[in-house]
């Protein structure tokens, strides 16, 4: 899908405003559908599109935590050796569940998930035969507290050992060969070794719900699996998916992320650190879909004027109710406090426009209402930011969009939700919410993906 337009030419009074676009409607069909031929292309995009949460969140920062699971390497080789369960991939599930501390618990009770690989005391009893002593292990949990707050190093060191010792969880090489035992009994329940991992997070009776309301209960791969539902297509599978807590339908794609961390902590370590500062930066991945030292910015009205000359940028297209979209009157309000039409602010690049256009029609769909998407905010540049005291770096690139978060229904904002969900999986997107709008910017090959698909 291409957005035709005319644009305006540079006037001597000052920046001119483009002229008004027609936007074309996007093709029939999905462009994101599933394909079977490009499974590892899918999994390689959501392992992506899922990876800012594992920087966010990983322990004293994601080289720390590379660093600790590193140091069980060992240990994992051995407990996977002879098994069928790849170490990478255990690897990975140390890195997702811990961050490589063998004595966290989920809570403050271990009857929940706890040790390096997060068993429930519950799973680890009745299903993978490990002895947990349920009362000496909560005994001795309030003593470590204890220790550790007072600062005893020594004797905090010694209760954990002694936990160690009745309670299998808080033993390493006990707690990887349960989980060795949990993935190959998930193998052989469920077909797969990709299932088997998503297994470990969501459980086999979930996980064969959904397999029952998807295809009568065959087994097929997870990506298949999760790009194939959608609230208009296996619209009841994807409901058990996207209903389970703690973002179980997105645990595979962190693994996978999580292996490809510790694949660079070994192998290029400079690629890491620059990779940990991108998704530091800002609370989803949009600076790694556009490094700010890699990403050409607008510093003025006129360099917007110029861009629409050249087609680097287009502007918003008229059609509007064709498209499903409607545009808030206070985007570019603040242009003539710069001498410049408030027109230079409502456009953006072209595989951005094709984007916003899809998404428009797929909402659309889902919601089955003719409701428009209200964009709230499109390009500004480097002078417009100063007014408005903003100091996001990819505001004045064009890569960007706001849509506000106002909606004619339940229906359309839970379709609006649902396509934010599979475009970030598809790292075609990054998005977070902001009380009054959804800031969304696109990745550069968003234009490509829409006409050959991911």
């Amino acid at each position: 899908m291409l957005v035709a337009v005319l644009v305006g030419v540079l006037g001597d009074g000052g920046p001119a405003p483009p002229l008004p676009g027609i936007g074309r409607p996007p093709r029939a069909g999905d462009p994101f559908a599933y394909a079977p031929a490009r499974e590892a292309v899918f999994e390689a995009r959501a392992a992506a599109g899922s990876a800012n949460v594992l920087f966010a969140k990983s322990p004293g920062g994601v080289l720390a935590t590379a660093a600790r699971v590193a140091g069980f390497r060992r240990l994992i080789d051995a407990a996977a050796a002879g098994s069928g369960v790849d170490p990478g991939t255990l690897e990975a599930i140390v890195f997702v569940e811990s961050a490589g501390r063998p004595d966290v618990i989920a809570g403050t009770d271990p009857s929940a998930a706890a040790g390096l690989t997060q068993i429930l005391a519950q799973t680890g009893q009745a299903l993978l035969g490990m002895h947990i002593d349920l009362v000496r292990s909560r005994q001795l949990t309030r003593s470590i507290d204890d220790a550790y707050a007072r600062g005893e190093a020594g004797l905090l060191a010694r209760l954990q050992r002694a936990r160690a010792k009745v309670d299998d969880r808080f033993d390493p090489r006990k707690a990887l060969a349960a989980t060795v035992r949990y993935l190959q009994l998930a193998r052989g329940r469920l077909g797969r070794s990709d299932l088997a991992v998503v297994s470990y997070h969501m459980g086999i009776g979930n996980l064969l719900r959904v397999f029952g309301d998807y295809d009568g209960g065959g087994s097929v791969p997870y990506a298949q699996l999760y790009f194939d539902t959608a609230p208009g297509h296996h619209a009841t599978a994807y409901d058990l998916l996207s209903g389970f807590g703690d973002d179980s339908s997105l645990y595979y794609w962190r693994v996978l992320e999580a292996r490809t961390i510790m694949d660079l902590y070994r192998s290029n370590r400079v690629a890491l650190i620059r990779l940990a500062a991108l998704q530091g930066a800002a609370p989803s991945d949009a600076e790694v879909l556009h490094p700010p030292d890699r990403t050409p910015s607008f510093g003025d009205p006129d360099a917007l004027s110029a861009a629409y000359a050249d087609r680097t940028l287009l502007p918003l297209p008229a059609n509007v109710a064709r498209l499903g979209l409607a545009y808030d009157p206070g985007i570019g309000s603040l242009a003539p406090r710069l001498g410049a039409p408030a027109a230079l602010y409502r456009g953006l690049r072209p595989p951005v426009l094709d984007l916003l256009v899809e998404l428009a029609a797929r909402v659309r769909a889902l919601s089955h209402g003719s409701a428009p998407l209200t964009v709230a905010g499109a390009v500004t540049d480097a002078r417009y930011q100063q007014l408005l005291g903003a100091g996001d770096p990819l505001a004045s690139t064009g890569w960007s969009f706001q849509i506000a978060r106002r909606y004619a229904s339940r229906a359309q904002a839970l379709a609006l939700q649902a396509m934010l969900d599979r475009l970030q999986a598809l790292n075609l997107i990054a998005w977070t919410r902001a009380p009054a709008t959804i800031e969304v910017t696109v990745a550069s090959d968003a234009a490509r993906v829409i006409v050959d698909g991911p």
